[in-house]
């Protein structure tokens, strides 16, 4: 396999005319890979993955590293409770957009995905991904497994026989653990990942009627966790809080599938469904997640902009990214 090239197509600049609006545009600045043991401890670090060749259902995931930096150099940093995000510190780091162009299909995305993610996770940085979509969930957190000496593949242990210490909250409408067919896709990665040496998995979100009875029936043997879509209506921080004590991990990943959103909110996703969270409940749930001292890193997949309303789903994305950065204490 060659080695990721990572490239730089967009300017980040805050469109504001008014010089008191600080916008994330303001303080996120370009990098390159070879800048990562530079990067001060906790610095956050954006990888664009522009790939859907994984999607089972409808494409346009290709868009959303672009769509999303877009919204997001227009948001303001400030947060109410944590101050401004990063305004006065080490800044983001972008290292542009992971080339997908001509890639021999899935696998080899992962793989290249998996490189540059094992860089990223190895470094003092923040790992945020902004996909794409859920099939570089493999690369992404496959790349964390290596970092930390996870398992090994079809083991489910490490060389010592100790459970990996990686574990994955995933906000989503579903469990994405489908049997692997002929290549992978946007359905398996966790199916694929359990196989690589996850050791715990926790969805949060999931939704009545868009899993089949055998993939439930294949998480529970593996004890992973369900969180459903009503629990987090319910109360948000209890449902989030429930998921992380069921996680027995060292390290955690959280993934945000847009679908986990009800498709009034992100109806620019791949399979979008009544009876999902709202954009308030998913950003609160997020920062109670991101204040978990055990989060690694994150991923924002399946934001579609071809098919997306108003711009809906490319904000909901673009301030999960702001809710998760504040949350984990990236402020002045």
């Amino acid at each position: 396999m060659s080695s990721p090239t990572l490239v730089h197509e967009f300017e980040w600049t805050g469109p504001s005319a008014d010089p008191n609006d600080e916008q994330f545009g303001d303080v996120v600045r370009r990098h390159t890979l070879a800048d990562l043991p530079d990067l001060a401890d906790e610095q956050p670090v954006l990888v664009g993955e522009p790939y859907d060749g994984g999607v089972i259902g409808r494409p346009g995931a290709a868009a959303g590293p672009g769509a999303i930096r877009e919204a997001l150099a227009g948001v303001k940093t400030h947060h109410f409770d944590a101050g401004p995000v990063d305004g006065a510190g080490a800044g983001i780091a972008d290292l542009g957009d992971l080339d997908v162009r001509g890639v021999g299909g899935v696998a080899t995305a992962q793989g290249l995905a998996r490189e540059v993610a094992r860089q990223a996770h190895g470094s003092d940085g923040l790992p945020v991904f902004l996909g794409g979509d859920n099939s570089m969930t493999v690369g992404n957190v496959g790349g964390l497994l290596d970092a930390v000496g996870g398992g090994t593949p079809d083991s489910g242990t490490s060389e010592s026989g100790d459970p990996p210490p990686v574990g994955v909250l995933n906000f989503d409408a579903h469990l994405d653990v489908r049997a692997v067919g002929e290549a992978p896709t946007s359905g398996t990665p966790y199916r694929q990942l359990y196989a690589e040496g996850l050791a715990d998995y926790a969805c949060v979100g999931a939704r009545h009627f868009e899993t089949s009875t055998a993939y439930h029936d294949f998480l529970r043997e593996r004890g992973g966790t369900v969180v459903t879509s009503e629990e987090v209506g319910e109360d948000p921080v209890a449902a989030v809080s429930r998921a992380l004590e069921a996680l027995d991990a060292a390290h955690l990943f959280l993934s945000v599938d847009l679908d986990v959103l009800d498709a009034t909110a992100a109806p620019g996703v791949s399979a979008p469904t009544p009876g999902g969270l709202t954009t308030r409940d998913l950003f609160r749930a997020v920062r109670v997640a991101a204040g978990d001292p055990r989060v690694a890193g994150l991923e924002v997949v399946e934001c579609a902009p071809p098919l997306d309303r108003d711009g809906r789903t490319v904000d909901a994305a673009a301030r999960t990214v702001a809710h998760f950065l504040a949350a984990q204490g990236v402020a002045a």
